[in-house]
This record gives structure tokens, C-alpha cells and sequence, in this order.
């Protein structure tokens, strides 16, 4: 089949573009600018001021719908929106954190605190509201990032047949824009030459609106038709048109070794030499001493020489057995160095390049195929020109719908739509009102023809005590009194106003209005948390799924984007404190096994799973959070930092500084006081000492004047003991002399007495 030229390409999505600018999606315009106009206050058609005016009736409004949608905005756009990522796998935790500071970096460079009311208000006003996820190459000096943009609804253009709330499942998307050829051109500077050589096709009207230009308050862009160059000169408009569709593309999951060169592996067995080298001379220094030391013992009869001989014995078999360990570790480390695996993914197209080369068909362990789609992104000017095509590395549109109610159909409907009913009923009771007030206040007049002045009559007939004449001879003028206006009118516009509030949702105590305000504090925030259910609604349904579609192809954009080592610096005002965030993406570091450059914090290869975290662009009742934390910091839960945070005191950086200086040196003064305490403890223990080594020493020295009394005492009574016993002593040596002496005595007389007994014998 032979290659379409670039024409036909042109022709190609000029064509699909009229095919989805039909007949629904000009009727879907057509009604939902009309939506988008009663919120800019024009509520009358030009048809529908000329017949007012020319029933002297008045055309103004009393617009209910703009301050129903103000608040509608605010509950849902009163903060940004945050992403969360989550790690498949534990390896992935640390980048899945670091992706949420990527998302806020990109929010915070695209502007996306304006940006986010502005797509809610689209989707309030004109049906749905459109994100787009897109890489400005320029920013970061030619490096690019990463940004968020809105899209205008009415220049999105999807395929009729959608049937997803996100547009997902379209098969094609087209952006189309009424550029001036010199604005465009400086837009695309590297199709210029192209631009400036495109015919310029005249484009249809696009503006769809009913009102009347000359009497409208607004200038809307479908207003403005002209363009002029720097030299005054008339611009011609050109048509640009970007079209979005996928393709789906088969992918290649190859396993594969990575090869060493011949000088890598001869230095991995060196090294691996070395090491055991060492590890042997180690080990013999280690036996030697050992073998010493038991000679020693042997020497000094400690140990037996054959005992000796056997420790020596299986100290060497330990030794032969940790050398084998050692070199069959280090082998096993040179195996898997040498048939380390990495997971590559690649195009089919590319893989079967590759297959042609042996060298990589040795190198694949196992390859699986699949099929998923990639973004292609086309670029045309008018019917003829064509200006090329870009591939994102993206599965799925960068663009992303937020519709209001979704009809099955990418036509949805905008918030004002059940509104407008309402509001044409609350003019219409107003005008009547106030033209039977016009009536009334000025009156008509019956009168014949002829008799009196009418000049004079419509100068003076309403003015207070003018005095109005008429000619003798006719009937005087007769007054036309206006017919009593039904008290109808008037519970009508009460219940318009009510309605309207009931349909949206908003009541008046939304919008602090004080005579429909709770009596109390509870039945306030109890408002509040009702009040508020039918955003919610709209919020968890539809909103909070497509901020985390956005989240999801952002992550998908930035991976495939963000390739090289960055750091990513934001400063977010939190809670009043003004913090720095720091994140730091595709670290080279230097693999020592493989003698490579890898990444740390690889982004790339990285598995997450984004989510958005429910309710944080939900407003936050500061009356109640405030009470909420008090209480905390009463019940002692939080510290009184965590409660100045919370609140909206002027310079609370600075009192909180203070009050950290407090709290360091009141934790200072607490350390002293227990210092303090715990030296006067020491003090009065040291005291106690002191007095008892005091009364000890009083003891010591009365015991030590007892002792001595008694040792006195004691001597004393040696004294007069060895005395005593000197004399006793004495008195039994004379008295046994005494003894002696006697028995001597009695011996004499005895032996005297046996003499004569003996003799008389004789």
C-alpha cells in the first residue's frame, strides 16, 4: 500500500474533524454556551431584549446562578489536589515517595493553583472541564519538564462513540485552535516555514452565542475575529489542529545475560586470586601462632606433647576446610558477576533486529511478548498542511476529562443547565413586578382627542403638584389604573430562589448569609457536613477518579521524561511554615562487582501504583479544626507548636521559633533542676556523713576514754591481784613450812614413841 502524502495526512484529520463536529456535538455546544453565558450574567437573547423594550418593560436580572457556582468552585478547588504513590514491591517504597514531591514540583511549575479552579469552573459552566499532561521542551534550558495545562472544552473535539466517564476508551481525540499565522508561528518555530506557507481556509463561525453583541457585557473569545502582524497589517486566522489517538504496538520483555568483555573477566579472576592469596597467608600466620603457643604449654608441662600434636592436627584440617569454603564463595561471586541478568524492554520491530545478531541470541535466558498502546500526537495545519507526528512513551491520552453530570456520551451537562429554567422564572416575576410598579407610579391617561395640551401633558402628568389643564367643552382625561398584581408574583420569586438552591445544593447559609444561619455552633458545622453532601457526591464520583487518572499519566509522562540525574527544590508554605523539599532522582553510583555506572532512586524502573488522596481539595472548617486542636493540646495529645500551626496568627514562624527556644530552654532549666536536685541530695547525704562520721568519732573517742579507764582499772587490779597473790603466796610458804615443820614434829614424836613402846616391849 503505498504512503499517503502529506496532504492526504492534512485532508485525513481535517476530514475526521468535520466527522466529530456533527450535529450532537453543535447542539451540545449550542447549549452549553448558553450555560456558560447565564453564569456570565447575559440571561436575554437579543430577541428577547427587543421585545422588552418594546413593551417598555425593563431587562435586567437578578442573577442567582454565578454565586451558586463561586461556591460550588470553592468547596471543590479550596486546596490542591495530592497524589500518593505506592511501592509494588518494598525496593520501590523510597522512589514511590519521592514521586509524590515530583508531582507537587510539576503542580507548582504549571501554575496548577489557578489552573485547577479554572478546569472545575469549565466543567461547572460548560459541561466538562479538560487537564492535559504535557512536556514543554524549552523549560530547564533544553532539558524540559514535565507540566499540567487546561484545555478550553469547546476546542476538544472526542470520538462520538466514547462510552468512558475519562474518555478512555476514544479512538481519537482532536484539538482544534483558531491561531493568527503569525502567532502560530512563533508558537511552532520550527514549522514556520510551513505556516507561512499555508493557505489561509476560511474557518466557519464558531461563535454559538444567542445575546446581543452591542448590549452584552462580556467580550468572549468567539468575539473577537481579528488579527493584525507587529506592523498593523491584518493577520489571516489559520486553523491548527492536533490530533490524540493510540496505537497499539507489541512489546518485547527480554531476560539477558550481561556480557563481560575479556579485560573485565581476566581482572575478576585476578582480584579473585588475590583474595585468596591473602586469605591463605592469613591463615598460616593464624597456625603458626597457634602452633607456638601449645609448644609453649608443652614447654612448661601445661599441655602433654600428644595432646599438642592433636590440636595441631585438626587445627591444619580446619584450615584445608575454610580455605575450600573461601574459594568456592569467590568463585561463586565470579559465576554471578559474570551472568548477571537485566530486564530490558523493547518494540517487537527493534527485537527482531536484534535476533539477527548471534552474539545477542546467546545473551537472552527468556523473552515474553505483549501488546500495549502508545500515544501518537499529529500535528496539521488547515486542509493541506502537515506538520508531523510526535510519539509519547505513554499508554494511555494526556488529556483527561472532568465532566459535571455524565450522560454516557462524551456531550455532558454543566451545572447551570436545571438552573436556567429557574432563573428565567425569577426574571420574568422581577420585570413583572417592577413594570406594574412603573405603571403605577406612572399612569396612563383616556382622553379625547383635541383636548388638552399633550406636550404639556407628557412633560407634567407625573410630576408632584403639577397643575394640568384641558379645553372647556370636552370630557376630562380619565386615568388608566394598572390591574392589582397577583400576590402570586411574589411567593414565586421566594420559591424560585429556594428552588434554585435546592437544585444546586447551596443553600444561603453556604454563602454566610446570617438570617439562614444555625442558632448555634454545633448546628453550624452540622450544616456544614450536610450541606456539602451533594458536592461530595460529585467529588468522589467523578472528580477524585479523574485527578487520579491525571495522577497516573503524569507518573507515566515523568518516568518516561525524566531520565537523568535531577533534583527536584520546591518551597510549599505548610500550615503557614514556609518548608523546602529536596528530592533526587537517577543517582549515578559506581558498582564495584561489575565496574559500572548504575542509578540509585532509578526512576525508570521503578513499580507504583498512584491513588489521590480523598478530600484534600475539600475546604476544612478552620472555626472547628482550631477548637478540635485546642482541645488535643488540653488533653496534653499535641504540643503547643503543633497547635500554632493550625492557626492564623501573624508571624507565627517566628513564635514558633521562640517557643522552640522556650521549650530547649525550659528543657534545660528542667535538666538543672534535676541537677540541682540531685546535688542537694548528694548535699544533705554527704551532710548525713559528715554528722555521722562526727558522732562516730565522739564514740570513738569516748569509747577510747572508756578503754583506757578500763585498761586503768584493769592494771589497778593486776596490781593489787599479783599484790594479793605475792601475799598469798608468801602466807602458803610459811605456812607450809609451818606444816612442814610440824609434821617433822609429829614424825619425831612418832618414832619417839615407837622407840618406847619398843624399849617397854623389852
Amino acid at each position: 500500500m503505498p504512503s499517503k502524502t502529506q496532504a492526504q495526512k492534512a485532508a485525513e484529520v481535517h476530514e475526521l474533524f468535520d466527522r466529530a463536529n456533527g450535529v450532537y456535538r453543535r447542539k451540545w455546544r449550542a447549549l452549553e454556551q448558553r450555560s456558560f453565558e447565564f453564569y456570565l450574567n447575559n440571561q436575554l437573547s437579543a430577541a428577547q431584549i427587543t421585545e422588552l423594550e418594546n413593551a417598555g418593560m425593563p431587562s435586567f436580572i437578578i442573577n442567582r446562578i454565578t454565586p451558586v457556582i463561586e461556591i460550588m468552585k470553592y468547596f471543590v478547588t479550596a486546596n490542591n489536589p495530592r497524589w500518593k504513590a505506592v511501592g509494588v514491591t518494598g525496593d520501590d517504597s523510597d522512589i514511590a515517595a519521592i514521586h509524590g514531591d515530583i508531582a507537587d514540583y510539576c503542580w507548582y511549575i504549571s501554575n496548577g493553583t489557578s489552573l485547577y479552579p479554572s478546569v472545575v469552573l469549565d466543567s461547572l459552566t460548560k459541561g466538562v472541564g479538560y487537564f492535559m499532561v504535557d512536556i514543554d521542551k524549552d523549560m530547564d534550558r533544553g532539558k524540559g519538564e514535565v507540566v499540567f495545562k487546561r484545555l478550553e472544552p469547546f476546542d476538544v473535539f472526542v470520538d462520538p462513540q466514547s462510552t468512558d466517564i475519562l474518555f478512555r476508551d476514544a479512538g481519537y481525540i482532536i484539538v482544534k485552535k483558531n491561531y493568527p499565522r503569525s502567532q502560530l508561528a512563533r508558537l511552532l518555530p520550527q514549522f514556520k516555514q510551513k505556516i507561512m506557507k499555508a493557505s489561509g481556509n476560511e474557518h466557519e463561525n464558531d461563535n454559538y452565542t444567542e445575546r446581543d453583541f452591542a448590549a452584552a457585557e462580556q467580550i468572549l473569545p468567539g468575539d473577537v475575529t481579528l488579527a493584525y502582524k507587529l506592523d498593523g497589517e491584518e493577520d489571516q486566522i489559520l486553523e491548527y489542529f492536533e490530533r490524540y489517538y493510540l496505537v497499539p504496538t507489541q512489546f518485547v520483555n527480554v531476560l539477558s545475560r550481561v556480557p563481560l568483555t575479556p579485560e573485565e573477566q581476566n581482572e575478576l579472576k585476578s582480584r579473585a586470586e588475590e583474595a585468596l592469596k591473602d586469605f591463605q597467608e592469613e591463615l598460616s600466620v593464624s597456625f603458626k601462632e597457634q602452633e607456638l603457643q601449645f609448644k609453649q604449654a608443652v614447654d612448661s608441662g601445661e599441655m602433654l606433647p600428644e595432646r599438642a600434636e592433636l590440636e595441631i592436627k585438626r587445627i591444619k584440617d580446619q584450615m584445608e576446610v575454610a580455605l575450600e569454603e573461601r574459594r568456592q564463595v569467590v568463585t561463586s561471586q565470579i559465576y554471578d558477576v559474570m551472568s548477571q541478568t537485566r530486564e530490558t524492554v523493547m518494540e517487537m520491530v527493534q527485537f527482531n533486529e536484534l535476533l539477527k545478531n548471534p552474539e545477542f541470541r546467546s545473551l537472552i535466558v527468556n523473552y515474553s511478548a505483549y501488546w500495549e498502546n502508545r500515544l501518537h500526537m499529529s500535528q496539521s495545519v488547515g486542509r493541506d498542511i502537515w506538520l508531523g507526528e510526535y510519539t509519547y512513551n505513554i499508554s494511555t491520552y494526556n488529556i483527561v476529562p472532568i465532566p459535571y453530570t455524565y450522560t454516557g456520551t462524551p456531550f455532558p451537562m454543566s451545572a447551570v443547565t436545571p438552573l436556567i429554567g429557574k432563573q428565567q422564572e425569577i426574571n420574568k416575576a422581577h420585570q413583572i413586578m417592577i413594570h406594574n410598579a412603573n405603571l403605577s407610579s406612572n399612569l396612563r391617561w383616556l382622553y379625547t382627542e383635541g383636548s388638552i395640551p399633550e406636550k404639556e401633558w407628557e412633560e407634567y402628568s407625573s410630576s408632584p403638584g403639577a397643575l394640568l389643564k384641558y379645553r372647556q367643552g370636552f370630557d376630562p382625561p380619565t386615568p388608566v389604573q394598572p390591574l392589582p398584581l397577583n400576590n402570586a408574583f411574589y411567593s414565586i420569586t421566594q420559591e424560585g430562589k429556594s428552588d434554585i438552591e435546592y437544585i444546586s445544593g447551596i443553600h444561603s447559609s453556604m454563602m454566610g448569609v446570617a438570617n439562614s444561619q444555625p442558632d448555634t455552633y454545633r448546628g453550624q458545622l452540622a450544616n456544614d457536613e450536610y450541606g456539602t453532601r451533594r458536592i461530595k457526591a460529585w467529588m468522589n464520583s467523578t472528580i477524585e477518579p479523574a485527578l487520579e487518572q491525571l495522577g497516573k499519566v503524569h507518573m507515566e509522562m515523568a518516568r518516561a521524561h525524566y531520565t537523568a540525574a535531577k533534583v527536584f527544590r520546591i518551597v510549599q508554605p505548610e500550615n503557614g511554615m514556609n518548608d523546602v523539599k529536596e528530592a533526587e532522582i537517577n543517582i549515578p553510583i559506581w558498582n564495584d562487582k561489575t565496574s559500572s555506572i548504575q542509578k540509585y532512586n532509578d526512576y525508570q524502573s521503578a513499580k507504583m501504583d498512584v491513588r489521590v488522596v480523598a478530600g484534600s481539595t475539600m475546604p476544612v472548617n478552620r472555626w472547628a479544626l482550631l477548637e478540635e486542636y485546642f482541645r488535643w493540646f488540653q488533653a496534653g495529645l499535641i504540643d503547643d507548636i503543633a497547635m500554632l500551626k493550625e492557626t492564623d496568627i501573624r508571624d507565627k514562624s517566628a513564635i514558633i521559633n521562640r517557643q522552640s527556644q522556650l521549650a530547649q530552654a525550659r528543657q534545660q532549666l528542667e535538666q538543672m533542676e534535676e541537677e540541682i536536685k540531685q546535688l542537694q541530695g548528694d548535699n544533705e547525704t554527704l551532710s548525713r556523713q559528715i554528722i555521722q562520721s562526727g558522732i562516730r568519732h565522739e564514740i570513738d573517742k569516748a569509747k577510747g576514754d572508756i578503754d583506757a579507764a578500763v585498761r586503768s582499772q584493769e592494771t589497778t587490779i593486776e596490781k593489787e591481784t599479783l599484790k594479793t597473790q605475792a601475799e598469798q603466796s608468801n602466807l602458803r610458804a610459811k605456812g607450809n613450812i609451818a606444816l612442814e615443820g610440824m609434821k617433822k614434829d609429829i614424825s619425831r614424836a612418832v618414832k619417839d614413841a615407837n622407840k618406847d613402846v619398843a624399849q617397854s616391849k623389852k
